[in-house]
Parts: C-alpha cells; structure tokens; sequence
C-alpha cells in the first residue's frame, strides 16, 4: 500500500548522487521551494524526489531551516511511527549493550543511529534527549515513551539549550518530562566517579565522547603532576587520578563545574591530590607560565572554537594559542594533550594549528596519539560534521 504523503522536489541541475549514496541532509538552496512546500509545519514527513521526479527516500522538513530536508528512512513507504522509532531505539541500544557493562554512555548519536538531530545520553536510570530538530521535538512524547520502554529509564529530562535548536526554530525551554531527579548523578567512567548535573550542566550534563581519550591519558599520567585546562566537572583530572598521576589541577571558568568536579574527586576517594581553579583558562595558563609551574601531563580541552566555517580562521589562531601556552607548562619528556571539538577544522587543520603553536613555544616534539570520540559515538559515513572530536597527544623531546 502507497503511503500518501507530500513530495518535495529537488531543483534541476541539482545533483542527487550524494544523496542516493547516502548523504542526510539536503539545504534550501537545493530544493524547489514554492508557496506549498513554504506551508508545510516544521516536522512533516515528506517523499523526496529528484528533478526529473524519481524517488530518492522518506524525509522530513522545516521550512525555518537552511538544512530544509532530513532524509529519515530510504524506504519511500516507511511509515515513520512509534514501531519504527521502536526499532531504530532498540538497534542503537543493543549496540552500546555491546559496547558497555554499565547504563551510561551516549544512546543515541543523531544521524549516526538513523535519528536526525536527536541525541540522547543515558546516566543509569536518567536519560537526558536533546530533540534538536522540528521533527523529533513534534513526536517528543512518543520518542519518550519508546525511550522507557526500550530502555527501562525513569527520569527523562529534555535539553533544549544549544545553537542547534534555535537554527531549527525551536524554543529554548528544557524541562522535565518524566519522574524526579533533584541532585547529581554519579556516573563511574574509567575507574573515576563524575558528578552529572542533568538539569543544570552543560549540554547533557557529561561529555561522555572522551572516554577512551581519558584513559589513555590516565596511563600517562602515572606518578606525574596533571594539569586539566577547560576541565568542566573534572574530565582528565579525575581520570588520571584514579590511573595513579601524584596531583591534578583543574582549571575552568565555570565555579559550578568546578563544584561538581571536586564532589567526584571525593567520591572516587582523590580529593587529597585533587585542586581546581576558577579562572579564565588563557590567563590561568599564562599566569602558571610566569609562576614556573610545569607539569608533567597537559591537557587543553577547550569548547568549539570553530563552530561553523566563518569561525574557522578565529579558531584555528585559538588553538594556536592554546598549543603554546599549553607547551610552556609540560615539563622536560611530559606530554600535551590538545583537543577539539570543532568540526569546521578538520583534523589537519587542528594539527596544523598545534603544530604551529608548539614551534612558537620553542618545544620540539613527537606525536604519541590521534584520539576520536568513543563508539558511543558512531560517525555517519557520509557525514563529516559526526566525526567532530580530536585529541591529539604530543611527548616533548626534552
């Protein structure tokens, strides 16, 4: 049976092979865009078409958006209701039970898990949804309820702060939706305990795509004196603790991160070692630099300073920046470790910049690692912008 549905169409000359080849998203300059495609609400589910009028899959719109068409399903006859959320949920679900003994890890990775724009993070029996697109926040009461009943969580608690949201149209109301939640929740990650603030944090309230950065970070630490810039609730810091380092030091701007970051410290049994500073991270550096503090483990893991392409070249001089004020603080044969989670610098771009700002600190260097996000975090392969971490670990040659 023909599923009835709105047929948006692609403008002549545009070419449709990425999209056949599995590319998810197609902009407004792509499409034709009369008064009846303008009318359709945000979220209605649409069949795509090329120029000549040959189908290419089941998709969703929002007119407000330069992304105006998310392809969801290449089935033209998918009917996009709670049994197909059902079964992409349990799909993304069976893969972290793969991947993970214990419920917390990243859920749901947007295009990457075949749901455009949603991301989900589960923190045992809490899970945090961002609905950052106009189709899945339309249908967030039913993605709730497929949510718990796949997985079992009790509290569910939708983000809603963000760029992405407010490029869709969307409110910036987070709120509540489901049970009760009135503290942090501990998370045990990597022999460490992180304090989660899911209603107030940032993004979800953990940065889970760091997971195997930290560990390999906490071998290297053993026995050293650690400084974590841009720590947020103890990142690194915690980690390499629970992995052996002597000290750590976290550095970030935010006192409540820090707050939550020196409750995990006690909770993992480190707070002894463990200190934090409240401070804008290029001064601390700067200021630990005039001081002679050094350190034997570095790592920088600063928020998108390239968010989109026309911050790029600003971001790159940032990460410059960082790399060498970072260089100037890692001892004799120690190591630095420099991430970004920009995906408008790609990765030889973020090295190039690392480079250049390690020369400038007069360091001479070897490059130990290139770090990605954890596999709770799966790339879309036709989509770049899912494959936005890297870190990058550098030993000193002297």
């Amino acid at each position: 049976m023909t599923v009835e549905r709105p047929t948006i169409r692609l403008k002549p000359k545009t070419d449709s092979r990425r999209l056949r080849r599995g590319f998810p998203w197609v902009y407004d300059n792509e499409l034709v865009t009369d008064r009846r495609t303008k009318a359709l609400e945000p979220g209605t589910v649409v069949r795509l078409e090329d120029a000549e009028r040959k189908p290419i899959a089941t998709a969703t719109v929002n007119p407000n958006s330069k992304i105006l068409a998310r392809i969801l399903d290449r089935d033209l006859e998918a009917n996009i209701d709670r049994d197909w959320l059902a079964q992409r949920l349990i799909r993304a679900h069976n893969t972290r039970d793969m991947l993970f003994d214990t419920p917390y890890y990243r859920l749901v990775h947007a295009e990457a898990d075949g749901f455009p724009g949603v991301i989900i993070d589960r923190f045992g029996d809490a899970a945090v949804i961002q609905p950052n697109t106009a189709w899945a926040d339309s249908r967030l009461d039913e993605l709730v309820d497929v949510l718990a009943e796949v997985t079992g969580v009790s509290v569910v608690f939708k983000s809603a702060s963000g760029r992405a949201r407010a490029l869709e149209g969307l409110d910036d109301q987070s709120a509540l939706i489901r049970g009760k939640l009135d503290a942090p929740v501990p998370v045990p990650m990597n022999g460490a305990i992180y304090m989660a603030d899911l209603l107030g944090g940032q993004k979800t309230g953990l940065f889970y795509d760091q997971r195997p950065n930290h560990a390999f970070v906490g071998q290297l630490s053993k026995n050293t004196d650690v400084l974590d810039v841009f720590s947020h609730v103890g990142g690194f810091a915690l980690a390499a603790l629970a992995a052996g380092a002597k000290s750590a030091l976290s550095v970030d701007g935010s006192n409540p991160a820090l707050t939550l970051a020196w409750a995990g410290a006690k909770a993992t049994g480190v707070s002894d070692r463990f200190d934090t500073m409240t401070r804008d991270a290029f001064d601390a550096m700067s200021a630990l630099g005039k001081e002679g503090r050094t350190f034997g483990t570095v790592i920088c893991d600063p928020p998108a300073f390239a968010p989109h392409k026309q911050a790029r070249d600003a971001g790159l001089r940032a990460y410059e920046k960082v790399a060498r004020l970072g260089a100037s603080l890692v001892v004799p044969n120690g190591t630095l470790t420099l991430c970004s989670c920009s995906h408008a610098a790609d990765l030889d771009q973020f090295r190039a910049a690392c480079l250049r700002g390690i020369g400038r600190a007069r360091r001479e260097c070897q490059i130990l690692r290139t770090g990605f996000a954890g596999p709770d975090h799966p790339q879309h392969p036709q989509l770049a912008e899912s494959g936005y971490l890297k870190a990058i670990t550098f030993r000193f040659l002297g």
